[in-house]
Order: C-alpha cells, then sequence, then structure tokens
C-alpha cells in the first residue's frame, strides 16, 4: 500500500533526510518548481538541529538552534513524514520506509547524512549530538586544573576537521581565562592545518595556533592504546598527556537497493545523480565527495533540485557540481572566515578574513536555507 497518492500533474519528489541538504533541496524546489512537483520529505525526527554550533555548548554558550522540521518543510511547500528510510526499490521506483510505508516517487533525493562511529575507544569522542554531555565535564576540569595536557586527534579517515581546531582554540582561552596552564596538542593527518582551504587560508590557521600556543603534528597517523598515550606515525613518537578528545571516522548509510563505494557512502557523477538507478540524486555527507561539511552538502543539494526541476519541465538548465567551501572557524575571540574552491581534493583561490564575507553571514553557507534561518531567528526575536 502506498502512502502518497498519485497526481499526474506534478512531479512526485521524495527526499529522504532531515539536514542541511534535506532542507536545502526543499527550499530550492520550493524555488525553481513548486509549482511542478509534489515533494514528500522523509525524516527520522522532528527537529532540525543547527549542529555546526554544538561546540560551543561545553563552554556555557547555551544549546545549539533547533527548528521545527514541519515548519521548515510546510514553508518549502513540502509534507514532512517523520520516520526513517529502510530501503528503494529503485526499478519499481518505490522508497520503502522503516515502519512499512510505500511512497511511489518519480525523483528520489537521497540526503541521510553519514554514521559517525568511535575509532580509538581511549579518547572522548565528539559528538555533536550531545556535545556539551560528551565534552562538559572535560571542560569543568580544565577549569579546575586537573588536565594540564589535552591532545585533539583526527584518525587517518577523518570526518570535517574544525571541530578540533575550534575545541582547541576555545579549551587555550578558557584555560587563560581560569589562569590555568595547559599544553594543547593537535594530531592530524592533513599536510597543513585545514588543508582543504588552501595555502593562504591554512598559513593563517598555522600563525593563529601558534600564537594560542597550540602544538601542531601534521602528516600523522595515530593510535591511541590507552586513555593517556597517542603514538604518531611515521616515526613511532610517543605523546603523554591527562586526556585525549577525537574525531570520530565516518561511514555511508548503506541504504539497501542503493548501489555503495567505500565504506558505504553513495556514488554520484557531476550532477549528483546515482549512476543506474534512474531518477535518484544523492547530497551531503552520504556522498562519497571526500569533502564533509554543511556548505557543500547545500551546494550539492542545489545541484540535485536543479535537475529534478528540469525533469519536472521547469526551464531550467542544470549546472554541475562545482564545489566551494565557505567555512566559520570559531575561537575563543573573533572567529575567522574561510574561503576555497575545491578542486582534485585541495583549495585554491584560499581566503582568510575576521570580517564575514556577506551581510547573511552563517556557518551553513546555504543559498536558500541560510537566509530562511536568519528570517526565522529575526521573526522569533521581533516576537519577543
Amino acid at each position: 500500500m502506498t502512502t502518497q497518492a498519485p497526481n499526474p500533474q506534478k512531479l512526485r519528489v521524495v527526499i529522504a533526510g532531515g539536514g542541511v541538504s534535506a532542507l536545502e533541496g526543499a527550499l530550492a524546489l520550493a524555488e525553481l518548481a513548486g509549482d511542478r512537483t509534489e515533494v514528500t520529505v522523509i525524516a527520522p525526527g522532528s527537529d532540525f538541529v543547527y549542529r555546526p554550533m554544538t561546540v560551543r555548548e561545553p563552554f556555557a554558550y547555551g544549546p545549539a538552534a533547533h527548528y521545527p522540521l514541519e515548519q521548515i518543510v510546510r514553508d518549502a511547500g513540502a509534507t514532512l513524514l517523520v520516520d526513517g528510510l529502510a530501503w528503494v526499490d529503485a526499478a519499481g521506483q518505490v522508497a520503502h520506509t522503516e515502519s512499512g510505508g510505500a511512497i511511489e516517487y518519480d525523483a528520489l533525493l537521497l540526503a541521510l547524512g553519514a554514521r559517525a562511529c568511535t575509532r580509538y575507544t581511549h579518547a572522548l569522542t565528539i559528538d555533536d549530538r550531545r556535545m556539551d554531555e560528551t565534552l562538559h565535564g572535560l571542560i569543568q576540569d580544565i577549569e579546575g586544573g586537573y588536565i594540564r595536557r589535552l591532545a585533539f586527534v583526527a584518525p587517518s579517515r577523518m570526518a570535517w576537521p574544525f571541530p578540533i581546531y575550534e575545541l582547541a582554540l576555545m579549551a587555550v582561552g578558557r584555560a587563560y581565562d581560569m589562569d590555568v596552564e595547559l599544553k594543547v596538542t593537535i594530531v592530524t593527518p592533513e599536510d597543513a592545518p585545514l588543508a582543504i582551504f588552501g595555502g593562504v587560508a591554512s598559513s593563517a590557521v598555522a600563525e593563529l595556533l601558534q600564537k594560542a600556543g597550540i602544538q601542531l603534528i601534521t602528516s600523522a597517523h595515530a593510535q591511541v592504546p590507552g586513555p593517556k598515550e597517542v603514538v604518531i606515525n611515521p616515526g613511532d613518537r610517543h605523546l603523554e598527556v591527562d586526556r585525549i578528545v577525537a574525531l570520530p571516522e565516518l561511514y555511508g548509510p548503506a541504504i539497501r537497493g542503493i548501489p555503495l563505494g567505500e565504506h558505504g557512502f553513495i556514488r554520484v557523477d557531476r550532477h549528483v545523480r546515482v549512476p543506474d538507478v534512474g531518477p535518484i540524486f544523492a547530497a551531503g555527507d552520504a556522498t562519497e565527495f571526500p569533502v564533509k561539511f554543511g556548505g557543500i552538502a547545500a551546494q550539492q543539494a542545489d545541484v540535485a533540485a536543479q535537475s529534478i526541476a528540469a525533469l519536472a519541465g521547469a526551464p531550467i538548465e542544470p549546472e554541475p557540481f562545482l564545489p566551494e567551501v565557505r567555512g566559520m572557524l570559531l575561537t575563543d575571540g573573533a572567529p575567522r572566515y574561510l574561503y576555497a574552491r575545491i578542486t582534485g581534493g585541495q583549495g585554491f583561490s584560499s581566503e582568510i578574513s575576521e570580517s564575514p564575507p556577506s551581510a547573511q553571514a552563517a556557518k551553513i553557507s546555504a543559498r536558500y536555507l541560510a537566509p530562511y534561518l536568519e528570517q526565522h531567528a529575526a521573526m522569533a526575536e521581533g516576537a519577543k
């Protein structure tokens, strides 16, 4: 039994996911082909959490913003189904949900995100779903002077590296405010700090770390054999610390019925279409693209929305995915704004600034979602 009645007048679109790429895709479709599409968003929860800001929670900045998915989806002219995607019948063009539902589609956008898994059992693993719960005790121990040596470690197959740099800078700032001596080391497989942004921005970040007294060990493959030891290769170097904080490793969603690449990620072409399975597209951390970042997820969703709008008959020529990274690096003081074009896995046209590049600067750079959330926040503030 299907849960979506066919409408021959509109293209039936299913978006699976409740994060940045899902909401950006829904808002983009509303703009590009709102009168030509009938959109259902399948999301496992009822809230959208502004997850990049959770790194501030352990430092008593308050929780990251939560937005009701129902309102965002409704404002995009779509319908929300709180459920999970279980598997896809690509031949029959049916999306099957975890509760047993079956939804027919003319186009499917997979915006499922990635699965974060602990790499080091002897380290505190960053989890932006419960950042304060994970790290609040660590920050209290820093404030109390119980931690003097702290390491931030990225696994060889790492996620988006921003959080370890942000947490390191904020931890050093908090220790300074409390007149506590704290030695911080970052261990990363990157050739340079935030190397994805290219030489100019990376050099500026390296200088920022140096000024903060943070030791940086690059091109490093780390092991954590115990709660106070990091082994760094090449060189079999041993780092003794009081506590270790690590990034998780990411794996793809591994949805049945979808051809998958290494570690369960979804292969896509230059128009973010999944090969050989009909009108299925994928965006965000679920894809094989190595940069896992909200702004990249939004760009992929925009590319998918253009292709889906064209399928619906909108007069639009879909553009290929040409990644640009715009990031806001949080520190214990003023944030830094970074920009780079990405080619061959590296950045060029690299920039860094203490001033936001536009009046709508946000942690997540998204063509449709960023201004929507800004307007939502302004309306909420005005209602107080």
